[in-house]
């Protein structure tokens, strides 16, 4: 075998044997097969597709490419996934959560892909914190505070540590096939016992339309169920940033405003929050259905013991003690703070999620080239929700840039992404499908 025949292979449409998908998966972990072989792999099968049989060969082969984790804990170990959008920074409020519900929670998190943010850059935008943790560190976290959002390590699924950061940069993102086995490859790895996967729809998703979405949801759930871990997957809507901002330490602020009460316990990142919370707890034994384990993690939320526990967790990991008490000194601020208001009156329409994201993108919140270093401070705030009736001169959102010429351009991108109509539009559900 070698890369170049399996490439040739792909091209022409042919279905790789599991041998050829192994020894590539192999060859990506050790190095042996080059960076420009990978984009041209990614690119092949994201042209052509693989196949039921051949994505869920890949998948598996991706997780077996390094070592794959073995738990002995006294309840059962959760996880969750989503597909990426915008302002979504569930993670950082389901981990602890689950956590103080009896669960163990490992969560192998990802960093920024083409317009969604990333949970690691998000984890380390608190000064401090460093998701990158040895085997041997996540255990001893297990024992400890029973939650830990981490990098893969280089011992956990390598072949998809170097795939995901190639994907990122060759537009190469958008292949069912290719986010099934990066998804997987990581979360199998992981000795995950129960898995919900947040499968995202709309304007800021990779997925447009409910066909595509529904397609990815039974891809992940028929390939994790088959792997022998108990998986469920909820499409919800992404035609508006799940919270009211963007950019890492922004997003921070979000998860400590619902921890500590500030904007209260039932707007739609706390309603995801829960609703994914209710599932794993379900799958895991914990509670006798979804919509008791949606009540015992919002309970846990609203005691304050899931903020003690994310405080705990975060100094674990290198961050500041007392960061719920101090978060607003301690996480980082733009140097350039800007006001965006509307230019005429109306209801907000539509808001293009994906402009949104590459707008932050753009500021520094994210990645253009493979070696950008992200700026945790920069993104879009306060943003104005589908449906908000605006005048003339009401906020749409504020700008946090580094610089003028960057707040600039992230103003018009902003002002673009929204839409304002006479007519109030009608509001999509946040939960579209639930799929086992």
């Amino acid at each position: 075998m070698d890369a170049r025949a399996i490439i040739a292979s792909l091209r022409r449409g042919e279905t790789p044997s599991d041998g050829d998908l192994r020894w590539f998966a192999k060859g990506l972990a050790t190095g042996d097969v080059s960076g420009a072989q990978a984009g041209a792999f990614a690119m092949a099968i994201c042209l052509q597709g693989l196949g039921v049989d051949a994505r869920r060969a890949l998948t598996l082969a991706m997780r077996d490419s390094g070592d794959v984790l073995n738990w002995d804990l006294s309840g059962p170990v959760l996880d969750k996934h989503s597909t990426g959008g915008v302002g979504d920074c569930v993670s950082l409020l389901l981990a602890p959560a689950l956590a103080e519900c009896g669960a163990y929670v490992p969560m192998i998190s990802g960093r920024g892909l083409g317009h969604t943010g990333g949970t690691l850059d998000k984890m380390e935008a608190i000064p401090g914190v460093s998701t990158q943790i040895s085997e041997q560190k996540l255990v001893a976290m297990m024992q400890s505070v029973s939650c830990a959002i981490v990098g893969a390590t280089a011992q956990i699924a390598p072949a998809d540590k170097r795939l995901y950061a190639i994907r990122d940069v060759t537009a190469t993102v958008d292949s069912l096939d290719l986010i099934t086995a990066s998804i997987l490859s990581k979360k199998l790895a992981a000795g995950t016992d129960a898995l919900v996967l947040d499968v995202k729809i709309g304007s800021g998703a990779f997925m447009k339309t409910l066909e595509e979405a529904e397609a990815l949801a039974r891809s992940l759930c028929d390939t994790a169920n088959a792997a022998g871990c108990r998986t469920s997957a909820l499409i919800t809507d992404m035609n508006q940033p799940l919270a009211p901002a963007l950019g890492n330490a922004l997003e921070v602020a979000e998860v400590m405003r619902v921890l500590t009460g500030v904007s209260g316990q039932t707007g739609a990142l706390a309603e995801l929050t829960a609703a994914q919370g209710g599932v794993l707890l379900a799958h895991g034994g914990l509670a006798p259905d979804a919509e008791a384990g949606a009540k015992m993690i919002r309970e846990s939320i609203e005691s304050g013991a899931v903020a003690t526990r994310f405080a705990r967790m975060i100094a674990e990991m290198g961050g500041p003690t007392g960061f719920v008490e101090n978060w607003q000194d301690i996480l980082p601020t733009a140097q350039v703070i800007r006001h965006i208001t509307a230019k005429q009156s109306g209801y907000v329409l539509d808001i293009d999620g994906e402009a949104l994201g590459m707008a932050v993108v753009r500021l520094g919140g994210g990645r253009m080239i493979e070696s950008d270093v992200v700026d945790p401070s920069v993104g879009l705030a306060k943003l104005a929700p589908l449906g908000a009736n605006l005048d003339k001169g009401d906020l749409i959102g504020v700008v946090h840039a580094a610089d003028e010429a960057t707040a600039d351009a992230a103003e018009a991108s902003l002002r673009a992404a929204y839409e304002l109509s006479d007519i109030a539009p009608e509001l999509p559900p946040l939960i579209h499908k639930r799929i086992s």
